[in-house]
Formats: C-alpha cells, sequence, structure tokens
C-alpha cells in the first residue's frame, strides 16, 4: 500500500497558477466546502475572481498536476506585511491520502519563505481532523483563543500558525546571493 502511494505521487507535480485553472479551483474547493458546509461569500469572492482577490495583492495560488489534470491546490492569500493565510486546500476525493495536500502545503511554505514571510495562518473547522493533524505536522500550532481574531467564515472555528524563520537583513539569503551548504561529517 505504502508503494502504491509513492508511486502515485511521483506522477503529480506542484506548480503555480495559470489563468487555465481558474474552473480547477473552483471546483476543487466546491466540491469539499459544498459537501460540509455551505458557500460562504467570502468564499465566492475569492473562488469567482482569484486573480483580484489573492494574485494581485501578491499572493500565491499552487495547483497539483496529474496527467494534466488539476487534482488539488491551496493558496496564500496577503493578510499583512510579510503574513500570509494559507487557504482553499483542497485536493479531489479519489486522490486524498496519497500526500498530495502535504505536497501542496510543503510548495507553499517553500514559497512563503522565498518571499520572507515571517507567518502563515489559517483557518480551519475541528470536524477536519485529517487536515488538523496534517498542519499540525507541518509546524502549524493552534492560537490561543486570546490571539484569535474573527472570521470571514461561519465555519471557522480552529485557528494556528505557522512562525518562519526571517533571513537577517545581511544575510546572503536576503541580498539574493548563492547560498553554499557544508556536507556533514560522517
Amino acid at each position: 500500500m505504502l508503494r502504491r502511494g509513492i508511486q502515485q505521487m511521483s506522477d503529480v507535480i506542484v506548480r503555480e497558477f495559470q489563468s487555465t485553472d481558474a474552473d480547477a479551483f473552483f471546483e476543487l474547493n466546491r466540491e469539499w466546502i459544498q459537501r460540509l458546509f455551505w458557500l460562504e461569500p467570502a468564499d465566492l469572492e475569492v473562488l469567482w475572481h482569484p486573480q483580484t482577490a489573492i494574485l494581485d495583492p501578491g499572493g500565491r495560488i499552487f495547483m497539483a498536476v496529474r496527467n494534466g489534470i488539476c487534482v488539488g491546490c491551496c493558496a496564500l492569500i496577503v493578510i499583512g506585511p510579510g503574513e500570509y493565510e494559507l487557504a482553499k486546500m483542497a485536493v479531489t476525493p479519489t486522490e486524498r491520502r496519497h500526500g498530495i495536500g502535504r505536497k501542496l502545503i510543503a510548495a507553499a511554505i517553500a514559497k512563503a519563505e522565498r518571499l520572507g514571510a515571517t507567518r502563515l495562518y489559517l483557518e480551519t473547522n475541528r470536524t477536519l481532523t485529517g487536515a488538523i493533524l496534517l498542519y499540525e505536522s507541518m509546524g502549524f500550532c493552534h492560537l490561543p483563543p486570546a490571539r484569535v481574531k474573527p472570521s470571514h467564515y461561519t465555519r471557522a472555528n480552529v485557528f494556528m500558525e505557522r512562525m518562519m524563520c526571517a533571513p537577517m537583513m545581511g544575510s546572503a539569503v536576503a541580498q539574493g546571493m548563492p547560498q553554499f551548504s557544508v556536507p556533514e561529517a560522517q
């Protein structure tokens, strides 16, 4: 079973959103939201207008693609200087439990690091236990109630964040210089 999951993951690529992905981005999210909850006005604004709601303000959308078909997605939505919300995470039902969600989150975290993000934030629902476990395994921690701000979504009742390591301003990374790694001693 594990071998099958690894084999299936090998042909999934994660890439940034293209304008032709708009329908898939909408449908992937519509499927899970309507199956478990309902589409709220905040959902519709983002899903109907990903360019203006996510990309134009500096966010990113990632698509997981297998054989030319979009099977998953997630977004980084700008919420403040150096802060992004990890949102609109979806994997088509037949592709779940094969590591695609993990691959999408890893791509989003890597991009956030390259963008100089200091914090990633997300909102979810306590009934989505598999998603919560995935977020925890990717370094997200639950926010204490005192730090939770009102959500645009009535379904949101779990709030998490992942603090990012920001490079120092004088570092090679911050200056765009090449990085070198030192091999570990044997």
